[in-house]
C-alpha cells in the first residue's frame, strides 16, 4: 500500500539533463512507494519563453499558498542560449525571482558519505552555509566612466534634500564604478531565516562580514542580526546550548578551516555565492550538495545546488550513456517529502524519505556510485562499480 500525501508538493520541472533524471527518480524511487500530490509547474526554458516568464512567478505563489516546494535545475540564459533556443529575451534567473517573491534565504549543506574524505582532513561534520539572496552585485548598477570625469554617490531622501559623496576622481584616466545596495527589511528577515534554521537544526550560528571596511553596509548588517537576535533568539539560543558568534569575514575562514564543521556559516550574498561552492568542493562534489530556500514565515523550496549538466545532456540526446551524479536531486526531492510530512503529521511520509537518503547512501558506501565520485572513493576492502545514472538509481532502489 502506497504512503499518501494529504497537502501537495509544489513541483516545479527544469531542464538538460536534470530534467531526464528529475523524471527517472520519480519513476523508479518515489512513485512506487508514494501516492505523489503535485501542483506542477513547468520552469524549463521553452515554458518559461512561451509564457514570458509567468510560470516561473506563478510557482513561486503557489510556494507561498502550500508551503513547500521542490525543483529541479534550471538554465539561466546568456546570450548564447537566447541563440540556442530562440528565446525572445535574455530571461533572468529563475532562482532569484524565486527568492525574491519568498523572500527567502538559501541553505545549502553537504551530504557525506564514508570513503569519501573531505579535503580538509579537521572537516568531521557538515558545515551548512546560509547565503542572503538579496542585494550586493547581484542588484548592482555599473558603469564605465571617461577619463576627465568624476563619480559620485547621489542620495535623494523624497523631500526635496539631496547628499551628494564624490566616489572618484577620474582625472588621470578612465575606469569603472558600481553601486549596490540593501535594505533593512530583506536584512532582517535573513537574521531571521538563519536563526530559525539554526535552532530547527541545532547548529551554531558564525556570521562574518567587513563592518570595519565597510563602516556603514556591512555595519548594517551586524546592527540589524544583533538587535534581533537579542530580542527574539537569545534565550531559545541558551536554552538549546547554542551560540551566535559575528566577527570579521577573514577571521570566519580561518576559524572554519581549523574546525570540525557542524556550524551554519552565514555570508552575504557575494561571499555566499564562492563559499557555497569551495565548501562543496572540499567536501568531495557538488553533486553531493543540498540546497534548500526558506522563508522568514516558514516556506521551503528544496533543489539541487548544481546546474542542468548540459555537455551529457547533448551525450544523452546522441543515444550515449551518461554517469550523471543524481544525489543533489535526490536530497531536494527527500527535503521536500519530509517538510511535507513534518507539517502535514505524516510521520511515514517523513519515514519514507529518511529511509531513502539512507538507501542513497548504503549504496556508494558499498561501492556502486557515478562516475564523478568514483575517484573520490576509497573505503578498505569495497570495490568501486561505476555506473550509469539510471543504473544507479535502480541501486538504490534495490536497497530501499
Amino acid at each position: 500500500m502506497k504512503i499518501a500525501m494529504k497537502t501537495p508538493l509544489v513541483e516545479m520541472d527544469g531542464d538538460e539533463m536534470t530534467r531526464v533524471i528529475w523524471g527517472w527518480i520519480k519513476e523508479i524511487l518515489i512513485k512506487p512507494y508514494v501516492e505523489l500530490k503535485t501542483e506542477y509547474y513547468d520552469l524549463g526554458l521553452p515554458e518559461r519563453d512561451r509564457t514570458d516568464d509567468e510560470v516561473t512567478v506563478r510557482s513561486a505563489e503557489a510556494t507561498k499558498r502550500l508551503g513547500v516546494a521542490v525543483k529541479c535545475a534550471t538554465i539561466t540564459p546568456n546570450a548564447q542560449r537566447v541563440e540556442e533556443y530562440s528565446l525572445k529575451k535574455m530571461w533572468k534567473s529563475p532562482n532569484g525571482t524565486i527568492r525574491r517573491i519568498l523572500d527567502g534565504t538559501v541553505f545549502r549543506s553537504p551530504i557525506l558519505v564514508k570513503g569519501i574524505t573531505p579535503y580538509v582532513p579537521g572537516w568531521k561534520k557538515p558545515i551548512a552555509i546560509a547565503r542572503h539572496a538579496y542585494g550586493d552585485i547581484y542588484n548592482a548598477v555599473e558603469s564605465r566612466v571617461p577619463a576627465g570625469g568624476k563619480a559620485y554617490l547621489v542620495i535623494d531622501d523624497g523631500k526635496g534634500g539631496e547628499t551628494r559623496e564624490l566616489i572618484h576622481d577620474f582625472s588621470k584616466g578612465e575606469g569603472i564604478v558600481q553601486g549596490v545596495h540593501n535594505v533593512d527589511s530583506s536584512i532582517a528577515a535573513f537574521a531571521r531565516s538563519c536563526f530559525n534554521y539554526a535552532l530547527s537544526e541545532n547548529l551554531d550560528v558564525w556570521f562574518g562580514a567587513k563592518d570595519t571596511i565597510s563602516k556603514i553596509y556591512d555595519h548594517r548588517f551586524k546592527d540589524i542580526f544583533f538587535e534581533i537576535y537579542q530580542k527574539e533568539y537569545a534565550e531559545r539560543f541558551e536554552k538549546s546550548g547554542l551560540q551566535y558568534m559575528y566577527t570579521l569575514i577573514d577571521d570566519v575562514v580561518a576559524r572554519v578551516m581549523r574546525s570540525e564543521g557542524g556550524m551554519l556559516w552565514v555570508c552575504k550574498n557575494y561571499d555566499g555565492d564562492v563559499m557555497s561552492d569551495m565548501v562543496a568542493t572540499a567536501y568531495g562534489s557538488l553533486g553531493m550538495m543540498s540546497s534548500a530556500l526558506v522563508s522568514p514565515d516558514g516556506k521551503y523550496e528544496y533543489e539541487a545546488a548544481h546546474g542542468t549538466v548540459t555537455r551529457h545532456y547533448y551525450r544523452h540526446l546522441n543515444g550515449e550513456e551518461t554517469s550523471t551524479n543524481p544525489v543533489a536531486t535526490i536530497w531536494a526531492w527527500t527535503g521536500a517529502l519530509k517538510k511535507r510530512g513534518e507539517l502535514d503529521d505524516t510521520p511515514e511520509l517523513c519515514e519514507f524519505a529518511k529511509r531513502l537518503e539512507g538507501a542513497t547512501i548504503s549504496t556508494i558506501q558499498s561501492g556502486y556510485m557515478t562516475g564523478d565520485l568514483a575517484p573520490l572513493f576509497k573505503l578498505d576492502g569495497v570495490e568501486i562499480h561505476r555506473l550509469n545514472t539510471r543504473d544507479f538509481l535502480n541501486k538504490i532502489a534495490e536497497k530501499l
